[in-house]
C-alpha cells in the first residue's frame, strides 16, 4: 500500500488570484537613446496550457439539484465552469436536459448510469442500452461511467439496521477473487456494448475497491481484468487518498487506463479507511497535492476534469464549487 502521508504546504496559495507578470526596470546607458522593454510571462496555468476545460460533477450540488436544478446548472455557468457530468436525469427528459446546457452555454460531456436495470425515465446499464445511447448522443456524453459497484449475487451478506449505502463497504471487503473478475467481466460487457454505440466506458472508485484481495486490491483486479480498449476508469482522488492511497502514483503506475477525474479534496485528519469515511473539504484547501497529481492525470491520459465535493460542507454548495474553481482556474503545474 502506498499511504498518503505528504501534506500540501501553503495552502490555497494560487487560489487568491491570478499571477502576477514580472517586468524588469528601465535602464539606460550611455550607448543607449531608448530604454529596453520587458515582456510579460504567459500565463502557466495548469487548464490554460492543455486547453482544457474545467468541469463539475453535479452531484456537488446535490440540494440545488432537488430544489431547482435550473438554478445550480446557471450558478455553475456563471462561475465559469464549462463542461459538466450528470449524476441522473435531474427528473427531466433528455431532450429538456440538453436545452437547459445548451441556453447557459455548458457542455455535458460525461454521465454516471448505475450498474442496474433502470426505468423507462432512467436507463441503467443493465437496461436498454441502445437506448441509453441515444440519449447519451442527444446530451453530446461521449464517456458514461459506473458510478460504483453493484451487490454481488450470493455474498451471504445483509444490510444493518441504520447502516444505509456504508452496506456496501463491508460487502467489497468480503470479495474474493472470483467475484472481483466476475464483476470485471459485466464492466467489460457494459463496455463493449456501449462501444458499439460509439460512447465510451468507465468505471468511478470509491475508497471499498481498495479492499485486499489476493497479492493487491480489488481495484488492482479491476485494472488487470478489464479489457482497456472497453473499460477506462475515472479516479475519484478523494476516494483513493481516503483509502491510504497516493492518486499521483495510481496514475503513473496504471498509465493509459483513465480517462477522468474526480478532482476532490480532504483534510489532512482524514484517517485511511476502506468504510466511505472522508473529512471533506473544498479544492485546494487539503491535504492533496494538486501541482504534481493533475500533471500525473493528464499523462495518464485524463482529459475529463471534474471537481466534485462530498458532504458535510462548511459553506453553502454554490460557493465551494466557486471556491475550488478560483483555485484551479488559478493552478500553474
Amino acid at each position: 500500500m502506498t499511504i498518503l502521508t505528504r501534506r500540501r504546504m501553503m495552502q490555497g496559495l494560487g487560489a487568491s488570484g491570478a499571477a502576477l507578470s514580472m517586468s524588469a526596470a528601465c535602464q539606460t546607458t550611455p550607448n543607449q537613446t531608448t530604454p529596453m522593454q520587458s515582456t510579460p510571462m504567459q500565463s502557466q496555468t495548469f487548464f490554460q496550457k492543455r486547453n482544457l476545460p474545467i468541469g463539475i460533477q453535479l452531484y456537488t450540488l446535490a440540494d440545488m439539484l432537488r430544489e431547482n436544478p435550473e438554478a445550480a446548472v446557471s450558478g455553475v455557468a456563471e462561475i465559469g465552469y464549462e463542461t459538466v457530468e450528470i449524476p441522473s436525469y435531474l427528473g427531466k427528459t433528455p431532450t429538456d436536459l440538453r436545452a437547459l446546457f445548451d441556453a447557459n452555454g455548458l457542455r455535458c460531456t460525461a454521465a454516471h448510469v448505475g450498474m442496474r436495470p433502470g426505468t423507462a425515465e432512467e436507463p441503467g446499464l443493465f437496461g436498454d442500452i441502445d437506448k441509453l445511447s441515444a440519449d447519451m448522443h442527444l446530451l453530446g456524453v461521449t464517456n458514461v461511467y459506473a458510478p460504483s459497484m453493484m451487490i454481488p449475487a450470493g455474498i451471504g451478506i445483509s444490510p444493518r439496521e441504520g447502516e444505509g449505502y456504508a452496506f456496501i463497504s463491508r460487502v467489497a471487503q468480503a470479495m474474493g477473487e472470483e467475484h472481483w473478475k466476475r464483476m470485471a467481466g459485466q464492466l467489460n460487457d457494459i463496455g463493449r456494448k456501449l462501444a458499439a454505440n460509439d460512447i465510451a466506458f468507465g468505471y468511478h472508485n470509491h475508497n471499498y475497491e481498495f479492499a485486499p484481495v489476493g497479492d493487491g486490491t480489488g481495484f488492482d483486479m479491476l485494472i488487470a481484468e478489464t479489457d482497456p480498449e472497453l473499460v477506462s476508469f475515472e479516479l475519484d482522488v478523494g476516494w483513493a487518498a481516503a483509502a491510504g492511497y497516493d492518486p499521483a502514483t495510481l496514475f503513473t503506475r496504471d498509465r493509459g487506463r483513465y480517462s477522468a477525474i474526480h478532482m476532490k479534496d480532504i483534510q489532512p485528519s482524514t484517517e485511511p479507511n476502506l468504510a466511505l469515511k472522508m473529512n471533506p473539504t473544498e479544492v485546494g484547501s487539503g491535504a492533496l497535492e494538486w501541482e504534481t497529481l493533475l500533471p500525473a492525470a493528464y499523462d495518464a491520459g485524463v482529459r475529463h476534469f471534474f471537481l466534485e465535493q462530498e458532504p458535510p460542507f462548511t459553506m453553502p454548495r454554490i460557493e465551494a464549487a466557486r471556491t475550488g474553481y478560483n483555485f484551479l482556474k488559478t493552478l500553474e503545474a
